[in-house]
């Protein structure tokens, strides 16, 4: 918590802005119950009727000096805790942006999310309390009980007998409730799982008839969080209550004791009024302390969350210098093995190949071998177990993640694109491009045609996910947007898949001229697609079966020949 607090270092003045009028505020209230006795000993009982004017209208007044100064507070502390949850949640988003994906693997998306709206918003929260409470509640508690000493030490000692039977009270209830806070929020964690599931499987959830499942799925984690839930509020519950009994039964004792200090000609009315209006004010002080002891806690596990995202180093990062290219649009596996974390086995396994500017290679197998896991070390998404990945001749764990990625354009497996026009998704591979550029690149993806046919061209709106445009459509675009870059790589992870054949080979004689001074990797599973490259990888079970031609392989290899066999026909083969 104290780590996230040193983000308000840039609101310092606003904060002492939000000190002192609290500070004000605080003086006027204590201020107010000595002027009412005041009214009453020397104005109502006397009968003077000019005196209960006079300090009537000063009561008026620093009432409203108070009230003045506690808005003023309540706007600036809003303002400097909404600024902080501003800063935290894109000091987050940029330190997200980061991970690889075996760090996003590790927090997991919905967890990422809750903690960086949710468990932000906790905080936020807190920190208005804080700022108001934080110099209200003990000058408040500590002028209270040295007003009340002052107007009657001996009746003060009220205080002595109930306050260690309040103070017990709340530590105990916090006791109870705080362990339950971090559960809530993982139960929070679970629900947003699932919901984010269902809702992006929508298709899927539908097609198999599954809503009834899904829906008792999502009904148990509403479940588990509404429990514990209910069972948290139900402890906390006590807390005012107990609070109210005690300040009650406070009040009560003075009056009595009080009337009899009055019978005996120990004290005023007006002192009386007085007192009980310090001890209102010193069990108000305590009342305010202990919800923020009920806020902090569950602001605490958060900021621990959000800690934990912030102090995560990705594991993929590297921000060193940059290194200088000794090649430029070349790519070299060294004997490279990869495991996911957790698995018993390596996914790839002493990957050893070569990939030269103006050639093409392409990555052929069957599901599982590892096609798509192999393209994507490349941009570090992941790094490798062993051996070493070399982009234009250096390693790529020797230089910054940014680096890497601005010499590779990368065209997913799954074709995503952005809410926004046409033009925006293509100028998301390069944010400067002109519109001379992205028409280039869209009329070499084949995009060209189908975008012209739009009523609004290439400032036709995609809506979130490209729900509105085809598979081969959103293809296309998403090839636009790697090409506009113009990197030095081409990585295009089975992106010709939803494309018919005509359009495919199209697409690949407009490339050739194109990528001429580039790397193009190729991962597909039509054996049309690969038959043109310069060199074929075969993949099986994670490691290389073989490396050449088509020709080559189809000779020598068994496992390309499968393949092969498998989608054509002997007068195609031949």
């Amino acid at each position: 918590m104290i780590k996230l607090m040193k983000n308000l270092s840039v609101y310092k003045w606003i904060v002492l802005a939000v000190l002192g009028l609290v500070f004000i505020q605080s003086m006027a209230d204590l201020y107010l119950p000595t002027l009412m006795s005041d009214i009453i000993d020397k104005g109502v009982v006397i009968g003077d009727t000019a005196y209960i004017w006079k300090i009537g209208g000063l009561m008026l007044l620093v009432a409203a000096f108070g009230a003045i100064a506690s808005v003023v507070a309540s706007f600036y502390s809003s303002k400097a805790a909404m600024g902080l949850g501003r800063d935290i949640r894109r000091k987050v988003f940029k330190h997200v942006e980061q991970f690889s994906l075996q760090d996003f693997d590790e927090f997991g998306t919905a967890s990422l999310i809750t903690r960086t709206t949710n468990d932000i918003t906790q905080v936020q929260q807190v920190v208005i309390m804080m700022l108001r409470m934080v110099i209200s509640a003990p000058i408040m508690f500590v002028g209270g009980i040295i007003m009340a000493v002052y107007k009657d030490a001996k009746l003060s000692l009220v205080i002595v007998l109930t306050m260690p039977v309040l103070i017990g009270s709340v530590l105990l209830i916090l006791y109870k409730g705080v362990p339950l806070f971090k559960t809530v929020q993982k139960r929070l964690d679970k629900l947003n799982l699932v919901l984010r599931e269902n809702l992006t499987g929508i298709r899927v959830i539908r097609a198999f008839n599954r809503e009834k499942q899904e829906k008792l799925r999502l009904q148990k984690a509403n479940r588990e969080l509404t429990e514990v839930s209910i069972k948290v509020n139900k402890v906390m519950a006590f807390l005012m209550p107990v609070m109210m009994l005690v300040m009650n039964i406070t009040v009560v004792l003075v009056i009595w004791f009080g009337g009899i200090r009055i019978d005996g000609g120990n004290m005023q009315i007006g002192d009386l009024m007085a007192f009980i209006q310090y001890i209102m004010q010193i069990m108000f002080a305590l009342v305010m302390a202990s919800m923020m002891f009920v806020m902090v806690p569950r602001a605490a596990v958060s900021a621990n969350r959000i800690n934990e995202v912030l102090s995560k180093k990705p594991t993929s990062l590297n921000e060193g210098e940059k290194t200088a290219d000794r090649e430029r649009g070349t790519l070299e596996f060294d004997h490279v093995s990869f495991s996911y974390p957790g698995a018993e086995e390596p996914v790839l396994s002493n990957i050893h190949f070569q990939a030269k500017s103006g050639e093409v290679t392409a990555i052929i197998g069957g599901t599982g071998a590892g096609k798509s896991t192999l393209v994507n070390l490349i941009p570090r998404f992941y790094d490798v177990t062993s051996g070493a990945i070399r982009v234009n001749g250096v390693d790529i764990r020797d230089t910054s993640q940014e680096e890497v990625r601005s010499k590779i354009g990368f065209v997913p497996q799954k074709a995503l694109l952005f809410s926004g026009t046409i033009n925006e998704n293509i100028r998301f591979g390069k944010k400067d491009a002109t519109q001379e550029e992205i028409e280039h690149a869209a009329r070499i993806a084949q995009a060209e045609d189908f975008i012209s046919e739009m009523d609004e061209g290439y400032d036709s709106v995609i809506t979130q996910g490209g729900s509105n445009v085809s598979g081969g459509q959103k293809q296309r675009i998403s090839i636009a947007r790697a090409l506009v870059r113009k990197p030095d790589i081409y990585i295009f992870d089975d992106s010709f898949s939803a494309l018919d054949f005509k359009t495919d080979a199209n697409l690949r004689e407009a490339l050739k001229d194109e990528t001429k001074n580039a790397t193009l990797i190729i991962v597909a599973q039509r054996v049309s697609t690969v038959v043109d490259a310069d060199q074929i990888i075969v993949l099986d079970k994670g490691a290389i079966a073989g490396i050449g031609s088509h020709k080559e392989l189809l000779e020598s290899n068994s496992v390309y020949r499968e393949i092969v066999e498998s989608q054509l026909s002997e007068e195609e083969i031949a």
